[in-house]
């Protein structure tokens, strides 16, 4: 294949669907898209498993079920999202064997209701690894402060973690550590870290949302010419930061014991604004051992028309530093931007959530 998505992945990037439901599961298109979108692994959230469920499609046996079990709609969503991503792994299963556990990776999220509970965390994290039952399984947990600390103690025990909700470089320069931290302890506890993977889901879209939005506010001729250049500017600099915090020194003993980088994942990478170019998130952002998870939207685009660059982050540095100045130079707070998007990122979650719960008790009420 020479597709645009095919010369994307030659060129380094991994290309996980951001989607995923039962239908898609089981119709066999999922599977598919392996070999015609060379798609490699899937990323799910409460958002995605409200919208699967509100339609309802492949769901009427298992809920009719659980609700002759007896099942609330906690209990229901438990046993119904990790059946698909079970599923989903199983279909990523050859993937996963064929790149040494790089790829073929399903993410589930623990709910976001406990973003700010470490401990409780930690527990669902591991109740959903041991639910799912499969070595490709990926645990989502966010990069809250509480959520560091869960991310320590989960890698510890040997679970891969999938961190989410990353839009600070501090931030993110944290929650390498907690992954780093977390491989130390694993090694301590007789774990084989070479079976131990991460990502780190940076966000990417949102951030041109909210700092466009202050931009406007301003209003000057420079803060105008700015718009839509922060939200690469600091996905490039999260990948710099990647290869300086895995080419030190602490990491090199553990990398000797087979130890795996934790990957950047770029995340929301569908562009908000339709004046954008639609492949903007994706084709302005490659370069090796990296993850884009994707909109079916996006990923269609970038297979019709993306112009994939060899390369698109390592070069530009330099110009990403002078953006992110030049955005301060005009007033706005990036500090003040992050901690906004960190915690209406967890509220979007658990209104998401709320409404799978309120969808899944109409079904089971039904279904009886």
């Amino acid at each position: 294949m020479n597709s645009p998505l095919a010369q994307l992945a030659a060129n380094g990037v991994s290309i996980w669907l951001d989607d995923l439901s039962r239908t898609r599961i089981r119709s066999g298109q999922l599977k598919e898209l392996i070999s015609s979108r060379s798609v490699s692994g899937v990323t799910t959230n409460p958002t995605i498993f409200a919208g699967a469920l509100s339609k309802g499609e492949g769901y009427g046996e298992q809920l009719a079920e659980l609700a002759t079990a007896g099942a609330d709609a906690s209990k229901a969503v438990f046993e119904i999202t990790t059946q698909d991503v079970a599923e989903a792994c199983d279909i990523f299963r050859g993937v996963y064997d064929t790149t040494g556990g790089f790829d073929g990776r399903v993410s589930i999220e623990v709910e976001p209701g406990l973003a700010h509970d470490a401990q409780a965390t930690i527990l669902q994290a591991k109740q959903l690894f041991a639910k799912v039952d499969r070595e490709n399984v990926m645990i989502k947990i966010p990069a809250t402060k509480a959520g560091l600390t869960a991310i320590t103690e989960v890698i510890a025990e040997g679970i891969s973690v999938n961190v989410t909700l990353i839009f600070s470089l501090q931030r993110y320069r944290e929650v390498i550590d907690a992954y780093i931290t977390g491989i130390e302890k694993a090694k301590a506890n007789g774990h084989d870290v070479s079976k131990i993977h991460s990502v780190a889901s940076f966000f990417v879209s949102r951030v041109d949302l909210e700092i466009n939005k202050r931009l406007d506010a301003i209003g000057t001729t420079d803060a105008l010419g700015i718009k839509n250049k922060a939200a690469l500017a600091n996905a490039r600099l999260a990948y710099q930061l990647f290869e300086q915090s895995f080419a030190a020194d602490r990491w090199t003993e553990l990398a000797a014991a087979g130890a795996n980088v934790q990957r950047p994942l770029m995340a929301s990478t569908g562009v908000k604004d339709p004046n954008l170019l639609d492949t903007l998130y994706v084709t302005e952002l490659v370069a090796p051992q990296l993850v884009n998870t994707m909109p079916e939207k996006t990923m269609e685009a970038v297979f019709d028309h993306g112009v994939v660059p060899a390369n698109s982050i390592t070069n530009r540095y330099e110009e990403a530093n002078m953006i992110l100045l030049a955005v301060a130079a005009c007033g706005v707070d990036y500090d003040d931007v992050t901690d906004l998007l960190e915690r209406e990122g967890v509220e979007k979650f658990i209104i998401s959530w709320n409404e799978l719960l309120e969808s899944v008790t109409g079904a089971l009420a039904s279904a009886k």
